[in-house]
């Protein structure tokens, strides 16, 4: 293209008519304005049409179903039904539900019965999606494990701490709904993930009990309101939204959702034993430690997307299923994201349980025997994590105490 001396003005090089130069400079111009609104247009169309084709349900028989769904009662009607239990009960083998059950209700009127459609305070269990969804992000080649905090965070005054330290909780770092709370925190201020961050580096000096990175295990809910930092940073979108583009939409988890104070109206309260509501405090809007609301139906979904190959590699899973805290003997680890049993002929069980105010969820995975059992509840009751026991249907026993987290302070630590 040519310009004239004064370099506003455009002239038409030699041979060309200033009329077809016009034509061809209007031309070029609508071209590349529709490259633009194309290219956008583009970046949404990518964002809707993202789909994922989950695995057929594998082949059961009559006789297997039938006796699954007479054990499984038989443990509700031992273990759960005079508990107080209210919430939501799904087995599955091979992907199909062998066992489904809901009951109690949404609101202390006992009016507003819970149905497959209600969606539960997941807790920890949240930890299972954002780890993966980073994950995802080192799958694609936008981050290395190994990567330190500090590389997208440079004001983070941790050395040493990386990605893998916060997925694995071998940070060291304290656990903000502890640590920020007995350095005076105003409880009449909502806690945010950017505040997490802003604490760690502000105060760092007056933090008691920080350790060196990875040099024990130390279950720290930090960790993941960090990793979700980590997420909106390398993607550019709110984490809520990310899950919901990524993820839920695409899988069709249609009642599954990252609570903000907008979901206040759908987001339903939890109680204590007594059936007394349990209110919402200065810790409910940090996310990616807990705050994402599901159903069971929705998880089992979960479940079967965290299959080789629909989302993930192999390589993905295992580094994921991977046990790394291994100072102790025993068949207890943690993963990323994911806690184990490994047991002696090497067989996994790759399981998280969730505990936030009156809210307690266990989401166990029995891979090789490609077994899912979930169990959620919004009436509080360690009754739900005897779901472990149900694991002996399968050939497979578990030998352990389950935690089920520490209820000293604020209304329970997500777990």
């Amino acid at each position: 293209m040519y310009k004239s001396q004064n370099p506003s003005l455009w002239v038409a090089p030699p041979g060309i008519t200033k009329p077809l130069w016009l034509l061809a400079i209007t031309c070029a111009g609508m071209i590349l304005c529709s490259c633009s609104r194309q290219s956008k247009k583009s970046d949404k169309t990518l964002t809707d049409s993202l789909s994922y084709a989950l695995p057929k349900p594998g082949p059961i028989t009559d006789a297997e179903r039938a006796f699954l769904q007479n054990a499984v009662q038989a443990w509700y009607d031992t273990l759960i039904d005079k508990s107080g239990f209210e919430g939501g009960i799904l087995v599955a083998k091979g992907g199909n539900i062998v066992y489904e059950r809901y009951r109690g209700y949404t609101d202390q009127r006992g009016t507003d019965s819970i149905t497959s459609n209600t969606a539960f305070h997941i807790a920890s269990v949240t930890k299972t999606f954002t780890a993966m969804a980073v994950l995802k992000l080192l799958q694609d080649g936008r981050l290395a494990l190994d990567d330190p905090f500090s590389k997208f965070f440079p004001g983070f005054p941790y050395p040493g701490v990386t990605i893998k330290n916060l997925l694995n909780h071998r940070s060291g770092l304290p656990n903000y709904v502890y640590a920020m709370e007995d350095l005076g925190w105003d409880k009449e201020k909502i806690i945010r993930n950017q505040d997490v961050l802003d604490f760690l580096i502000n105060r760092k000096n007056e933090i008691k009990n920080i350790a060196r990175p990875d040099t024990r295990f130390s279950y720290c809910n930090t960790n993941y309101a960090l990793l979700a930092l980590l997420i909106e940073k390398v993607s550019g979108k709110p984490f809520p939204v990310f899950m919901q583009e990524q993820y839920f939409k695409p899988l069709g988890m249609h009642n599954s959702f990252v609570y903000t104070k907008n979901d206040s109206a759908r987001a339903p309260l939890s109680f204590d034993w007594r059936r007394n509501a349990i209110p919402m405090n200065f810790l409910d809007e940090v996310y990616g430690d807990k705050n994402m609301y599901s159903t069971p139906r929705d998880l089992l979904i979960w479940d079967r997307a965290l299959k080789e190959g629909v989302i993930f590699s192999k390589e993905t899973f295992e580094l994921a299923y991977s046990p790394y805290s291994n100072e102790k003997t025993g068949i207890r680890n943690y993963g990323l994201g994911w806690r184990l049993n490994v047991y002696p002929d090497g067989n996994k069980l790759v399981y998280h349980n969730g505990w936030w105010h009156g809210n307690n969820a266990s989401f166990i995975r029995m891979i090789p025997e490609d077994a899912t059992i979930i169990v959620v509840g919004n009436r509080f009751t360690r009754a739900v994590y005897k779901s472990k026991y149900l694991c002996s249907l399968f050939n497979l026993k578990l030998t352990d105490r389950e935690e089920e987290g520490d209820s000293s302070k604020s209304g329970g630590s997500p777990r």
